[in-house]
């Protein structure tokens, strides 16, 4: 028997400090999409990441922490792990870091300087578990197709993201992961990172056709303004209630009750 999980391993929320969104739109959108699990990996901050992983559950999804950690030499995706790993070090360092407690290390991006990708020269000593051969914002195919190369020329597991920073691009990249004799209600955080670590990936990036993007983008505006209204709605209350409670203290401070 075989199951195939749905990854997106490599999003981006409002804790990063180029995201737009908290961690329950995340959710809820690869919820709605039909992603088994997304990794909130902000940059250089893993608390939100890690509460997204404690709340997936509820929208039905695996919970995974995980970061985006600023290496010496590059950016690096940890996946989970639930403390910050050191930064700057070198990135064989730090990815040796992640795998002692637990984790699997991910070079993001390779080579994609203007984004903090490692260069090839300071790959070559990294021994990460696995590339993304496919980010989908890359501007072109190019960088993808040499990250791909690499990977399989070095016989390393290739992983999609899609290094969302807005909730409607969540998805727009994910992988593909195979795990024999494990049914879906077994699935968990573990299972799905030593399947990764066995290079059981499969790559899906291929470009959403026009309306079905369009019907995804949609959605996610609408859930996005939906949220925001329920998030104003509660604050406004909270105001509210504090605002009254502090005027009946006033009152009962002007009051003869409280001489």
């Amino acid at each position: 028997m075989s199951l195939t999980v749905r990854i997106d391993p490599h999003v981006h929320s409002e804790a990063s400090y180029d995201g737009t969104d908290p961690v329950e739109l995340l959710l809820e959108q690869a919820a709605e999409i039909g992603l088994d699990a997304v990794v909130v990996t902000d940059h250089d901050v893993v608390h939100e990441s890690v509460r997204a992983a404690e709340l997936a559950p509820v929208y039905g999804l695996v919970g995974i922490p995980g970061v985006e950690v600023s290496t010496a030499d590059g950016h690096l995706l940890a996946l989970g792990v639930e403390e910050m790993p050191p930064r700057r070090a070198p990135m064989d360092e730090t990815a040796a870091w992640v795998r002692d407690r637990g984790g699997v290390a991910i070079v993001p991006h390779p080579f994609q300087r203007s984004r903090h990708g490692v260069r090839k020269r300071n790959l070559s000593g990294v021994d990460p578990d696995a590339i993304e051969v496919y980010n989908s914002w890359a501007f072109t195919g190019w960088k993808n197709r040499r990250a791909r190369r690499y990977a399989d020329a070095n016989g390393y597991p290739g992983v999609a993201g899609s290094d969302a920073h807005k909730v409607g691009y969540v998805g727009r990249a994910y992988t593909e992961i195979e795990i024999e004799d494990v049914a879906r209600a077994e699935l968990t955080s573990d299972v799905v990172l030593d399947a990764i670590r066995d290079g059981a990936t499969r790559v899906e990036g291929r470009r959403t056709p026009i309306p079905t993007s369009a019907r995804h983008y949609a959605g996610a505006g609408a859930r996005k303004s939906g949220w925001y209204a329920k998030y104003g709605a509660y604050k406004s209350g909270a105001l509210a209630k504090t605002g009254a409670l502090g005027a009946a203290r006033m009152l009962y401070r002007l009051s003869p009750l409280s001489q």
